[in-house]
């Protein structure tokens, strides 16, 4: 894995991180309630946390920092490297960190190893794990599946346990069962508690996951109520202990793969000492975000920053043009399929992407905003909307997941465009797709395949400054990605 050159200080400076990890037995288990609630819990004490999300997702992250006003990063192993994982938690520039998981604990990339798993980033950084176990419509049951994900835990890693939807009469019998079958097994784990089901605090799904923050109706009452029952069911107090344990440095933080110890710290003050501040300074980001299009890893962004490239943020959806100012453009993922009538209507927009397209403003568009370059769209029903046209071809609903999961460039094919407009680094980019609509166009500048599978097919339309396809790429992955893309910046700003 490529590094884009940051470092992380002089551990000296530095002190440790509190965290615990939040993870679960499947998805639906429960886990973002229980991060929220325990974020805001932390918020409620002054103790300014910190989030961190496993995993490629977007719409968790937008909980915690929407919804909590608390920053949240992704951490995720193919993305970044496991030292990258380890420094983004080192980075945090606040005393408590949450980190929550995705599906179930052990699932990630491969089903025959921990590649990309909760336990994995658990094991890079050596958090200790809650695991939150759905008691909801099983018995004894419950009691079964704990102990065997219990003796899978071969690092030790998992020291608390919160049974979510859980009647306080079956609680009350099943917790001294628990502790006996914990004792007999040597396992350290404390029994946290219970939180009773309350369907009213509930987070609804739809084909994505969640549905996004703005939707929830009274989303802030809800989570002040699940934290409300935290405190009221759950030990707050060990919690604290278990995070506090693992930032005293009795934890040590380890590679997965070479199982090397050193201490996990943190550097906030890295991203002041970087001195690439001036490649991109005096250039404008303009980028897309609205109820359309919000789906940013805010690494990505971070690295335009730290060049000095300032952000600016429009909306396709209700804004008339693309800033003024921008010397470059990003149209970023999210649901435009929920919006088609509304981005259809607003022509002015359309038309000023379309201008900026043709004469070459540098662009990246990523799954929903390469959606809203096609000539149009289809909506599930099969009408059809009109949109900015850059893309010669349309978009339809598949009805299933597209070429989902993680994906890298393996090859670029320069016969299929100009060489010149073609970013050398493009290959070894990695990124995730996660799309229910496909294109008559998804273009062939680039080949890309998919870890631990024989899957290839081409993708990115290219040319004229502009990079467009459904991955959503993680800049990281090779940073000289964003050096170059700012460096076509420059040359239009230049013009």
């Amino acid at each position: 894995m490529k590094s884009d050159g940051r470092t992380t200080g002089n551990p000296s400076e530095s002190r440790g991180v509190n965290r615990v990890l939040i993870a679960g037995l499947k998805s639906h288990s429960g886990k973002t309630l229980v991060t929220c609630a325990l974020l805001e819990t932390l918020r409620r004490r002054k103790l300014d946390p910190a989030s961190f999300k496993c995993g490629p997702d977007y719409i968790d992250p937008m909980f915690h920092e929407r919804v909590l006003g608390i920053e949240c990063k992704n951490l995720d192993t193919y993305f970044a490297g496991t030292d990258g994982v380890r420094r983004l938690v080192a980075e945090c520039c606040r005393r408590y960190a949450v980190i929550e998981g995705v599906m179930g604990i052990y699932d990630g990339a491969d089903v025959g190893g921990l590649a990309g798993s909760s336990y994995e980033i658990a094991a890079a950084t050596s958090s200790p794990v809650i695991l939150v176990v759905d008691a909801s419509g099983i018995g004894r049951t419950a009691l079964s599946l704990i102990r065997g994900i219990l003796e899978d835990d071969s690092e030790h890693l998992i020291r608390g346990l919160i049974l979510n939807r859980c009647p306080s009469g079956y609680y009350t019998r099943l917790k001294p069962v628990l502790a006996t079958e914990f004792r007999k097994g040597g396992y350290n784990v404390r029994i946290l508690g219970a939180i009773p089901t309350e369907e009213d605090i509930r987070l609804e799904s739809r084909h994505l996951g969640l549905i996004l923050p703005g939707e929830v109706e009274d989303i802030r009452d809800k989570i002040r109520r699940a934290a409300d029952l935290l405190e009221e069911h759950v030990d707050v107090g060990g919690i604290l202990e278990l995070m506090r344990e693992a930032g005293s440095g009795q934890s040590e933080c380890r590679s997965a793969e070479d199982q090397e110890s050193v201490p996990l710290q943190s550097v906030s003050d890295t991203c002041r000492r970087q001195s690439a501040f001036s490649a991109g300074r005096y250039l404008t980001l303009a980028v897309a975000r609205d109820e359309a299009f919000c789906f940013y890893y805010k690494e990505n962004l971070e690295m335009f920053r730290r060049r000095g490239v300032k952000i600016r943020w429009f909306s396709p959806l209700h804004d008339r043009e693309i800033p003024e100012d921008a010397d470059g453009l990003l149209l970023g993922g999210g649901y435009p399929e929920n919006h088609l009538e509304e981005l259809s209507r607003n022509r002015s927009m359309l038309e000023s992407v379309r201008k900026a397209a043709d004469r070459g403003l540098p662009s990246l568009a990523e799954c929903g905003g390469f959606m809203y370059l096609h000539r149009t769209v289809e909506d599930m029903d099969g009408r059809r909307y009109e949109m900015v046209g850059a893309v010669d071809g349309e978009c339809r609903y598949a009805g299933h997941l597209v070429r989902f999961g993680y994906m890298e460039i393996e090859a670029v094919n320069e016969k299929e465009g100009p060489a010149d407009q073609l970013p050398e680094s493009l290959v070894g980019m990695r990124g995730h797709e996660f799309h229910y609509y496909d294109s008559t166009c998804n273009g062939n500048v680039c080949t890309a395949g998919k870890p631990y599978r024989d899957t290839k097919w081409n993708c990115i339309v290219a040319g004229n400054n502009g990079i467009w396809g459904f991955p959503h790429f993680y800049y990281g992955s090779d940073s000289r990605f964003v050096d170059r893309f700012i460096s076509r910046m420059k040359k239009m700003a230049d013009r």
